[in-house]
């Protein structure tokens, strides 16, 4: 691994991989989690396999000066991405090579060296990229059709993060709308249609919630001071929140400073998802 400690802190991360990425993408969101609204440009590079790509990727992120992380199990593309990253002075992280050589060194030669053995192709999978699908397509409330095939309906004010955790539920599977509540417009009445044991609604404190929402007002560069972060607004929008909440008769589960691991492994035990 290079050397980091003179590298200059970069707002933009790069994860390179010979499979999905899915690996590396995990280890820098973890990472990032640790974090108060990191404004970090997130891009992930799948299915490499020539030395070509690793030269236009580079090129990029020379432009960026990003960080990269890379989950290569081909020995040549991830000597090529060492040495080229290195040659660039590009700070960057090889996240399988060494755990690869000392379990080489410990059970003997790699199986072919062959990408994406983690992913094979079962059914199991399928539906786990059928359900990411359906999070993107449906998030936001964007289309009520949804509701009646999810497995799980989310809801609350913006900020509760809604869409993170449809998006990490829906990587175990799980089909997952997310729905805004807002004050000014009325709940979609297909949510009073589905039943109430789809539904769970995300509730927040208040103080957290502003805090939350400052912080992303100054990430966008605009007005901390604008009514999206007043204490007085949020407190109107969390009300109009209850009540609809109590209207629909569905579980509640407070998301204050948990992380969305903890939410979704508190949503899934609550439902009896297996």
């Amino acid at each position: 691994m290079s050397d980091m400690t003179s590298a200059k802190p970069t707002a933009a991360a790069y994860v390179v991989s010979d499979s999905l990425g899915e690996t590396g993408e995990l280890v820098v969101r973890a990472a990032l989690s640790q974090f108060d609204q990191p404004n970090v440009k997130f891009r992930r590079f799948p299915f490499l396999q020539r030395t070509e790509e690793i030269d236009r990727i580079l090129c990029e992120a020379e432009g960026e000066r990003a960080f990269i992380i890379f989950t290569l199990v081909v020995p040549d593309l991830r000597a090529y991405m060492v040495a080229k990253a290195t040659e660039l002075e590009l700070p960057f992280l090889d996240v399988l090579g060494p755990v690869l050589q000392h379990f080489e060194h410990h059970l003997g030669a790699l199986d072919g060296h062959r990408p994406g053995l983690l992913h094979r192709l079962d059914e199991h999978y399928f539906r786990k990229m059928e359900a990411v699908e359906f999070a993107v397509k449906y998030d936001d409330g964007r289309d009520p059709k949804g509701l009646h095939e999810a497995d799980l309906v989310l809801i609350g004010v913006s900020r509760t993060s809604k869409t993170p955790l449809s998006m990490y539920m829906a990587t175990k599977a799980l089909k997952v709308v997310n729905v805004p509540l807002v004050p000014e417009i009325q709940p979609m009445r297909e949510l009073f249609q589905i039943g109430a044991s789809k539904i769970v609604g995300l509730r927040v404190d208040p103080l957290i919630l502003q805090r939350i929402r400052t912080a992303r007002l100054k990430n966008l560069g605009l007005d901390a001071d604008a009514s999206y972060a007043s204490l007085e607004r949020i407190k109107y929008e969390l009300d109009f929140a209850d009540k609809v909440m109590e209207r629909l008769h569905c579980l509640t589960i407070d998301v204050s400073d948990r992380a969305v691991e903890e939410t979704a492994g508190r949503i899934m035990q609550m439902k009896d998802f297996s």
